[in-house]
């Protein structure tokens, strides 16, 4: 939905905008690997560490720490982190020294963490230290007037630069009729492969290949919009396709 993106704007509209903006994805790394790579670790901690490495945390001193997913963080590094944002305090893994730093710690989630907390599977104080300010970014479904400005984007993005693609009226009605669950990263898909099977470098709805919608309650049935599956193309056959339109350009 843009997480990241609203994230950056805040840190590069602070007073912190010269410092590190340092992003983790929680829910891409292991448990064993989070602590170590938040907190750094001391030379002989465990068997792979030959040098005393800096943390994230560390890092991003003076800067933002961006926490990607922090749903998916795990319940044994939730109280360190907990403690490290009560006061700013930290040990390296394998290390006996507090260390201090100073950043601005900004998390993201797709999650209900309240439902999480219902679950077991987080901690309510971590919430509570966590939530002083609640952003909600809605999803691209419930944004439809970015959906054109964001697909010009991606056309001159995606597009070669001598002859950039161009979305007909009738592929932005489909667009503005389809759902996204994939919010803003599936619409970015979606214009790159319209680009690669356009012809004359309009794109139409045929192109999109937008996923069969089911129980859309709000789609407009007047409109006569249809959406349509993707075609079952391998790899290689969509790639033949791609280096012959760059050649062609």
């Amino acid at each position: 939905t843009g997480k990241e993106l609203l994230a950056k704007y805040i840190h590069y509209n602070s007073e912190r905008k010269t410092k590190p903006f340092v992003v983790i994805n929680c829910a891409a790394m292991p448990d064993q690997l989070i602590e170590s790579e938040l907190f750094s670790y001391e030379k002989g901690a465990f068997t792979d560490a030959k040098n005393t490495k800096q943390g994230l945390v560390e890092i991003a001193n003076e800067g933002t720490l961006f926490l990607d997913e922090i749903g998916e963080m795990s319940l044994s590094i939730q109280p360190k982190l907990l403690r490290f944002l009560e006061n700013g305090e930290y040990r390296r893994v394998g290390g006996i020294n507090p260390l201090t730093s100073n950043v601005r710690i900004i998390s993201a989630t797709n999650k209900n963490l309240t439902e999480e907390i219902e679950k077991k599977l987080f901690r309510r104080d971590l919430l509570f230290r966590l939530n002083i300010i609640t952003l909600t970014v809605p999803p691209l479904r419930e944004r439809k007037e970015d959906i054109k400005p964001l697909s010009q984007f991606f056309l001159q993005k995606k597009s070669p630069v001598r002859s950039p693609a161009i979305l007909s009226h009738e592929a932005l009605q489909a667009l503005l009729h389809y759902s996204f669950p994939g919010n803003v990263r599936e619409l970015e898909h979606i214009i790159e492969r319209a680009i690669i099977f356009c012809e004359a470098n309009e794109i139409k709805p045929e192109n999109l290949f937008l996923t069969p919608q089911k129980n859309n309650s709000r789609r407009d049935t007047s409109s006569n919009i249809e959406n349509y599956s993707t075609p079952g193309l391998s790899i290689e056959e969509v790639e033949k396709i791609h280096i012959e339109k760059a050649l062609d350009n």
